[in-house]
């Protein structure tokens, strides 16, 4: 029963749970999914790594939700490209305005998501929030992060597979983590909150900060309520384009 439930809330974390709502090429997720290829994985794996945002450090964030802050640590030095991408992203403006578009608290206090461009658009529909990647200006495409998880001990992360060995970013209570699609190399823009330790998700999905101050914020945001402003206060400088 219990790997049931854990499956059933996986599955509800993934981005795309409905096939005509899906990324490109991406298939509405199955209990029993392969890893079989999608256009996805094939798009996001062509990229050159070394053509993202790195962070080489750490760097705060500061998210203001109605009305409050929630201060987050940036962890460049576990989660170089995911922490990059989404500092990159915060210096852009992409996720000022942006809904909350999934919040799970019942059974349990699962997660918070948001992160989907297309939630900028005030009469975009909320049910249909959560498919949305950030587009790169400079190239037109969509902007995919590799799945990106250093277990304990190693020099280096693992890219693009799901792992079993424990990772140095865990899904603790506050986590904040890249939700993504069935491909591991679907995440782009959308992250989500843990609301309690998701330990099931170690190695799934990556992990690339925590929550230093302001969880009592997130743990009132309600599905529909925005982001009001995201800000980098410390460590830009560790930023690399």
């Amino acid at each position: 029963m219990t790997s049931k439930i854990q499956r059933w809330l996986t599955l509800m974390l993934v981005i795309t749970i409905i096939s005509s709502f899906a990324l490109v090429g991406c298939a509405a997720p199955q209990d029993n999914s392969s890893t079989a290829q999608t256009d996805i994985t094939a798009q996001s794996s062509s990229q050159n790594t070394s053509a993202l945002p790195k962070l080489e450090g750490k760097a705060t964030v500061v998210m203001t939700v109605k009305g409050s802050p929630i201060t987050i640590e940036v962890n460049g030095n576990d989660a170089p490209f995911t922490a990059g991408n989404f500092v990159d992203l915060v210096e852009r403006g992409v996720y000022d305005g942006l809904v909350f578009h999934r919040v799970i608290r019942e059974p349990d206090p699962f997660v918070v998501q948001g992160g989907d461009p297309q939630g900028k658009e005030p009469s975009f529909p909320i049910e249909r929030l959560g498919s949305g990647s950030f587009i790169d200006p400079e190239t037109g495409n969509p902007r995919y992060v590799r799945l990106e998880i250093k277990p304990e001990g190693a020099q280096e992360p693992i890219y693009s597979k799901v792992t079993s060995q424990p990772p140095v970013l865990k899904h603790s209570r506050g986590a904040v983590a890249m939700a993504r699609s069935q491909a591991p190399d679907s995440a782009s823009s959308q992250f989500y909150f843990a609301l309690a330790d998701l330990d099931f998700l170690d190695g799934k999905y990556a992990v690339f900060g925590y929550v230093t101050s302001g969880m009592e914020v997130v743990d009132q945001i309600q599905q529909g309520d925005r982001i009001e402003s995201a800000k980098v206060t410390e460590g830009a400088e560790n930023l690399q384009k």
